[in-house]
């Protein structure tokens, strides 16, 4: 007797968020010709779809890093204590709308929004209260920053120096993904190419420098944030992080020299299987690459380090509450693709930035999953899976296709003027919408099972901080010595008129107590400004 046929899916079949049609079955037909040992190998052994180490979490769980910033450097330090003090593991700083631009507080364009979405920090007068009391040796600390990162990043090694910790024992992230800047966040100012080399000139200082400290986080988790599914949000980053080691290997440095000090950064949305798909997914085909592509000899060459960060766009406003229950799957799919970091989202967060009580169950979400349930007792524990491994197959399928596309458009930039990833995001987003609408996709509390509860109470920022913000700065700019701070400014515009690595000079000007906007300006009076796209 012949085997009944293969479940296959149907137009009335469920898709995941990427539109991947999945089956009502599946079982050992679907992985019919494949040997996933061979092709997968075990935990810790190329291409690490099986996770980065052979041990997994057994021997300790993911850092757990709880996304902090509001209001002053003096009020995001006792909230980082707080953290800190009930079991936090790693440091994670949210900046303020003005500083992430470039602007300092006292700036006409910051008004309104100094503290409100993170903390503010003009100069390294307020990075020094930021860390007070904290031994940078002791702590990971990841810095969520962009456009001013090198400043940010030089006030950090300041401040270790001031500390008496040696630039090799400094440990964390700073973000400094300008690509994705213009792919999805807008959070730019020079044109692409010289914004481009004030990021290699970071990873080329820290290599050099500062050898654990990983001075670039490849970031898709904002360009999911835009709109993007899963499989454009794991090809995007990829070919940026493509884009970044082909410039570094231009540069002169060897791929072995740096490849260990690039680490990623993936939201983990609704959808629980795809988004352990999607891990698995972005280790193989990046240990594929480095191997491949760029020749990297090195085993620790091949690995993807990545944080991961549940979904803020599926926070609801309507029943917040239910926000809890979301972070803790998304969680729990992070874990399972294996993350190395991990911030869980405070259910209030739809509302306001959150409040202590939210920020401790959102950190207790992660305690939980990792010391109550189970799952850091084996790695990989859906490795097999007849869904998973072909989900997984399948994500990898369709985001080495899309980064194939991306190359035959001349790469990320030459994309990123042609307008592709912002009508591929655009056009993503708006299906999503339109299934929303229909009822296609399901949201409690929003399209489905709706009340009228009200919202719980939030944290609120009163205006009294920014006007404490701006005095604070007016104070600096008059007790500092003024002809040290436009000497170094002035050394650094005329070393960005030619080819020299830029992160020495800003470190100069920073511990001179120039502030962001005053670092950031003398760069744009050499480098120019880029236009918002579509402006």
């Amino acid at each position: 007797m012949s085997a009944p046929a293969a479940p296959v899916a149907s137009p009335a079949d469920p898709t995941t968020l990427s539109g991947i049609p999945v089956k009502r079955e599946y079982d050992e037909r679907d992985l019919q010709g494949r040997d996933l040992l061979a092709e997968l190998g075990r935990p810790g052994q190329f291409p690490f779809t099986r996770g980065l180490k052979s041990s997994g979490y057994r021997i300790s769980p993911w850092t757990m890093r709880m996304f902090a910033g509001h209001k002053t450097a003096k009020e995001t330090n006792e909230r980082f204590k707080y953290l800190l003090a009930h079991g936090e593991t790693g440091l994670s700083t949210a900046f303020d709308l003005p500083t992430l631009m470039g602007l300092d507080s006292d700036d006409p364009r910051s008004l309104g929004e100094v503290g409100r979405e993170g903390v503010a920090v003009d100069s390294l007068a307020d990075m020094e209260i930021l860390f007070s009391g904290i031994d940078l040796a002791k702590v990971s600390t990841s810095m969520t920053i962009n456009l001013p990162a090198p400043i940010v990043l030089c006030m950090y090694l300041a401040v270790a120096r001031k500390q008496g910790v040696p630039f090799k024992r400094l440990r964390g992230t700073c973000q400094t993904d300008i690509l994705k800047e213009y792919i999805a966040q807008n959070e730019y100012l020079y044109p692409p190419e010289p914004s481009m080399r004030l990021v290699l000139d970071a990873i080329e200082h820290c290599v050099r420098e500062v050898p654990r400290f990983y001075p670039i986080s490849i970031s898709g988790y904002h360009i999911r944030e835009a709109g993007a599914d899963a499989v454009q949000e794991l090809a995007f980053t990829l070919a940026d992080g493509r884009d970044y080691v082909e410039r570094l290997v231009k540069r002169g440095l060897a791929v072995d020299d740096f490849a260990s000090q690039l680490s990623f950064f993936f939201d983990v949305h609704n959808d629980f299987f795809e988004e352990i798909a999607k891990l698995r997914a972005a280790r193989s085909i990046w240990a594929k690459l480095m191997r491949g592509e760029f020749g990297a000899k090195r085993e620790i060459s091949w690995m993807l380090p990545m944080h991961c960060q549940t979904a803020g766009v599926s926070l609801t406003a309507q029943q917040p509450l239910n926000n809890l229950a979301r972070v803790a799957f998304q969680a729990m799919a992070a874990a399972l693709g294996g993350t190395q970091s991990l911030h869980t989202n405070s259910f209030d967060e739809a509302l306001a930035l959150p409040t202590d009580e939210a920020v401790m169950l959102a950190l207790r979400t992660q305690q939980v999953l990792a010391l109550e349930t189970g799952i850091t007792d084996t790695p990989d524990p859906f490795g097999g899976s007849y869904y998973l491994e072909s989900l997984t197959a399948e994500v990898e399928r369709r985001a080495v296709g899309l980064m194939t596309r991306v190359r035959e458009l001349g790469g990320v930039i030459p994309a990123l003027e042609k307008g592709f990833f912002h009508r591929e995001i655009a056009e993503t987003a708006y299906r999503f919408e339109i299934d929303l609408s229909a009822k296609r996709r399901r949201i409690v509390g929003v399209n489905l099972h709706e009340t009228g509860h009200a919202p719980p109470p939030i944290l609120k920022i009163d205006h009294a901080v920014e006007r404490r913000q701006v005095r604070a700065l007016k104070t600096l700019r008059r007790e500092r010595d003024n002809g040290k701070v436009h000497a170094a400014l002035g050394r650094l515009s005329e070393a960005a008129s030619g080819p020299a690595n830029l992160m020495p000079l800003i470190l100069e000007a920073v511990e001179v107590y120039a502030t962001v906007g005053e670092v950031t300006n003398a760069l744009k009076d050499v480098f120019g400004e880029y236009p918002v796209f579509g402006a």
